[in-house]
């Protein structure tokens, strides 16, 4: 189960995805947090943030939306308070901080208040959040010529490996795996959530305080398994697949397409101990596919016309 990746090693390819576990120490008490690949922080911007009304969280038949609205303490209390306590305590997890601004400048201005703490190995450069609307004009993500001045001012603030995480609605993620790459990306994360929107029909109001959000949950999975499969057809960039996983079929589908890594989210909400059924079932599932490591299936899916690079393992 154990893979080299973006510098280090993860004793097992599933990680809490970023929004969904707080900084680790909020839900320390019903996830075992060292028994996981890692976990990526919430979102931290330069400013404190409050977020956005309640309700910011609702179900619908398919998964979920949520506006939470980027709410965290900002960069410069997740440096003192935050990172110290993931420092002390994780021992064998790999932490990935999450990253979002307004313009390229706030990403930058982040990572270089973060990048010289200790607790934490990686940034995973939030590119699409749905919810932060503030910028005016399209998410970074869906922006190549944007996506990339982003990476490019977070490569010269930090030597640490850079995740870029993408939208799922791109249109065509190839022009922006590629200018993400060459200004000096090391893995990608698809996706994050699609805009959602759900109504109450005996009032006609949205079940969200802010009114639309992002949807997450298994009705994004099929969309999460294709881009992770396109992604993987045009670069050898580790891939780390997020969306829809609910149980360990979910992430070996991710797995097969070409992610190295899976990240875990709306399904720890319903019920924590998800994580680490995932890791137990891809521990029989390695040995009932006969492989002898992970790396064996990683890209591994028999697609018609499909014939993607070998994953590069830096």
């Amino acid at each position: 189960m154990e893979q080299h990746l973006l510098g280090t090693d993860f004793q097992n390819p599933v990680l809490l995805a970023a929004g969904t576990c707080g900084f680790g120490q909020e839900v320390s008490e019903v996830v075992e947090l060292d028994r996981l690949g890692g976990l990526v922080t919430k979102s931290v911007t330069l400013e404190p943030r409050e977020g956005n009304p309640a309700p910011r969280v609702a179900e619908f038949r398919g998964g979920m939306v949520n506006s939470v609205g980027l709410a965290n303490p900002g960069a410069r209390a997740v440096r003192d308070r935050r990172l110290p306590w993931l420092r002390d305590r994780i021992r064998r997890a790999r932490v990935l901080v999450s990253v979002a601004g307004h313009t390229p400048e706030e990403f930058v201005e982040v990572i270089r208040i973060l990048d010289d703490a200790d607790g934490f190995h990686a940034f995973e450069l939030n590119l699409s959040c749905p919810n932060d609307t503030r910028r005016g004009g399209l998410p970074f993500a869906l922006d190549p010529a944007e996506a990339a001045r982003v990476v490019e001012g977070a490569r010269e603030a930090t030597q640490r490996p850079l995740v870029a995480k993408l939208a799922p609605n791109t249109p065509d993620l190839a022009p922006v795996i590629q200018a993400v790459e060459e200004a000096g990306a090391d893995g990608f994360t698809l996706v994050n959530t699609l805009p959602g929107l759900v109504l109450d029909p005996e009032t006609g109001r949205p079940a969200l305080g802010a009114g639309a959000g992002g949807m997450s949950g298994p009705a994004l999975r099929a969309v999460g398994v294709h881009a992770v499969w396109r992604a993987r057809s045009c670069t050898r960039l580790p891939l780390l697949g997020v969306g829809g996983i609910a149980r360990g079929p979910d992430a070996a589908q991710y797995l097969l397409a070409g992610a190295s890594l899976v990240q875990i989210g709306s399904a720890s909400f319903w019920d924590p101990r998800t994580p680490g059924r995932v890791v137990n079932w891809l521990k029989g599932y390695l040995g009932r596919q006969g492989a002898g490591g992970l790396t064996e299936l990683v890209g591994s899916a028999r697609i018609p016309g499909s014939s993607p690079p070998t994953p590069d393992s830096r």
